[in-house]
């Protein structure tokens, strides 16, 4: 499916950084909308998605001016104490509109000049790697986190049709990793996966964070069933692996794998 493009100017870009996200000082939405439409993502059951009588992933709102918006807002915020920038918590800053439309790079562009004191950019497309140039400009003061949810490629065709794949997403983290850009996967949210995970995480990169529903969607995993959710588990015969402990075994072997401080569980991993 084609996203529907809509163009929009925003008065302000930076929000407060809450709930989840409190660890930061603000989050940033580079879009309105997010293509990739995972089936399990609680952006579906936002006011924003809700309100639109229109199909999640069928729309993107182009956010167009962001730059100079970013620019006045980073200003402002830096003079008045540390500024933390958790992006993107509910759209994709790298979704395919992104080669197009360019605001993400213009966003980073304004950070290499107005610098915050950490940026996560959160994501699961290798279109990231075509920053390379900026992220390496941000140095430690910027993490891109590449969400692997599983590295069973049916899976992730189930869950999450129109993502990329995970074998360009794992060459777009030795990439990064490469370049020298710091990097970490996330397992978020936890999808069935394979026994050799861990160590494929473990050949191109060196940290790691897992998440799941129950932890991660701010409601004990109560906002993540009313999506139904959990019918797909039961289609896929999989019902084992959409429990409150499921993540435990993969953790298990993540550690056996990676160094004990480079494993991080829930929110903890996404923290600047």
């Amino acid at each position: 499916m084609k996203a529907k493009i809509v163009r929009k100017e925003p008065k302000t870009l930076l929000n407060k950084g809450t709930g989840f996200l409190e660890g930061y000082s603000h989050s940033l939405n580079p879009y309105s909308g997010c293509s990739f439409a995972c089936s399990y993502c609680y952006v579906r059951g936002m006011p924003v998605s809700l309100f639109r009588g229109e199909e999640w992933g069928s729309w993107v709102d182009v956010k167009q001016g962001a730059a100079d918006v970013l620019r006045k807002e980073l200003a402002r915020d830096k003079a008045k104490g540390p500024v933390t920038i958790f992006m993107s918590s509910s759209t994709d800053p790298y979704q395919p509109a992104e080669a197009r439309e360019n605001v993400t790079r213009s966003l980073l562009e304004v950070m290499t000049q107005l610098p915050p004191d950490f940026l996560l950019v959160q994501t699961r497309s290798p279109l990231v790697t075509r920053d390379i140039d900026l992220l390496l400009k941000l140095g430690k003061r910027v993490r891109v986190s590449m969400t692997i949810e599983t590295d069973r490629e049916d899976i992730r065709r189930a869950f999450t049709p129109s993502a990329p794949p995970i074998a360009a997403r794992l060459r777009a983290l030795r990439e990064l990793a490469e370049a020298g850009v710091p990097t970490q996967a996330a397992i978020a949210p936890l999808l069935p996966s394979s026994e050799e995970f861990a160590e494929t995480l473990r050949a191109v990169v060196d940290r790691v964070c897992v998440d799941d529903y129950f932890m991660g969607d701010g409601s004990g995993g109560k906002r993540t069933k009313r999506l139904g959710i959990d019918k797909l588990y039961d289609e896929l015969q999989l019902q084992e692996w959409y429990t409150p402990s499921a993540y435990r075994s993969l953790l298990e072997r993540l550690r056996r794998a990676f160094p004990p401080d480079a494993v991080l569980v829930s929110q903890a991993g996404f923290l600047p």
